[in-house]
């Protein structure tokens, strides 16, 4: 949940070495792309970008669905999904920020 938004998270069924194998990449990707737009290289950047989507597909956070209960509801806002009590009663129950 980022403001109000429901995001995919990686798969839980996947096994915590092969997780951190696609963390890993994810994270060098990321910085490929930064270094990349630092660079002005746009061949680069174009391939560091398919480097954090296919991490991401093996994270399970792109691509098809790893759970069977239901849509991909992914950055749909949470009050307009079927989790929308459940989101009404995770605001009543957060403290205020200070």
């Amino acid at each position: 949940m980022v403001r109000g938004r429901l995001w995919r998270r990686a798969n839980p069924n996947l096994s915590e070495q092969d997780r951190q194998t696609h963390v890993a990449a994810l994270m060098r990707a990321r910085r490929a792309v930064r270094d990349a737009l630092a660079k002005d290289d746009a061949d680069a950047l174009r391939a560091a970008r398919a480097d954090v989507n296919n991490a991401k597909l093996a994270l399970g956070e792109r691509g098809p669905t790893w759970w069977t209960d239901g849509e991909d509801l992914n950055r749909h806002l949470a009050r307009n999904t079927s989790y929308a009590d459940w989101y009404a009663a995770l605001e009543e129950n957060t403290p205020p920020d200070d």
